[in-house]
């Protein structure tokens, strides 16, 4: 579970982040990024890939991590950014900003990122010449990388829980914008709202077919 962490230790890197998201398959919301530098002394017992954990006990491994992590950060990319620009582009640019907010939290202690370990995505892209690494399945071999799976999800949950107050009828809260059956009979049945992905399919046909746009409502 943590080969890629120490193979990068035992090279002389110890400032290593892992980097990962949430939300590329959802068809509203933003995708979400998080940045995670692990304190290998210190890390929580029961960190793996964000799917294979209870949202409790995601939750709980969320404050644990955000405890005892020598840094951390998060990027949020919104539904307009991602139809403008496209999902893998947004998710670069999401992790591009999980990157920046972590360097900006280790340098509170001046320590800067040595290492980034990136789940799937190849960024073009080094802060400080800090040095990346990409490799698919990375919530599985690196802890660093699933914690990162972790606050990313947990944060992303949060932010789609809050939209289903000022959205109803697309069951936010439950389905977390993801392709459910009954988000779709919302889609079908109320239009897109102002935070559905129009490039997605199912939400472009229900604009092809002339849905209007739902507006937000005032929250609880």
């Amino acid at each position: 579970m943590n080969k890629i962490d120490d193979f990068l230790r035992n090279l002389g890197y110890y400032t290593i982040g892992g980097v990962d998201e949430a939300g590329r398959g959802s068809l509203a919301g933003p995708v979400v990024a998080a940045c995670v530098v692990l304190d290998y002394d210190n890390i929580p017992l029961g960190i793996k890939d964000s799917k294979k954990l209870t949202n409790r006990q995601r939750r709980g491994l969320s404050v644990d991590i955000k405890n005892s992590a020598v840094g951390y950060g998060w990027g949020i990319v919104h539904s307009f950014t991602i139809d403008d620009i496209n999902i893998l582009e947004s998710t670069k640019m999401a992790m591009k900003m999980a990157i920046i907010c972590a360097q900006e939290d280790l340098a509170k202690y001046d320590r800067i990122l040595d290492y980034v370990m990136v789940d799937a995505v190849r960024l073009d892209w080094l802060f400080l010449n800090v040095r990346t690494i990409s490799f698919v399945y990375g919530e599985d071999k690196s802890l660093a990388v699933a914690a990162a799976s972790i606050l990313a999800k947990v944060i992303r949950d949060d932010h789609m829980i809050d939209m289903n107050h000022h959205f109803p009828g697309y069951d936010f809260d439950k389905n977390k914008g993801y392709p459910t059956r009954e988000h779709i009979k919302g889609l079908l049945k109320h239009g897109p709202c102002e935070i559905h992905r129009r490039s997605y399919r199912p939400v472009k046909e229900a604009c092809d077919n002339g849905s209007q746009l739902v507006s937000k409502t005032s929250g609880p």
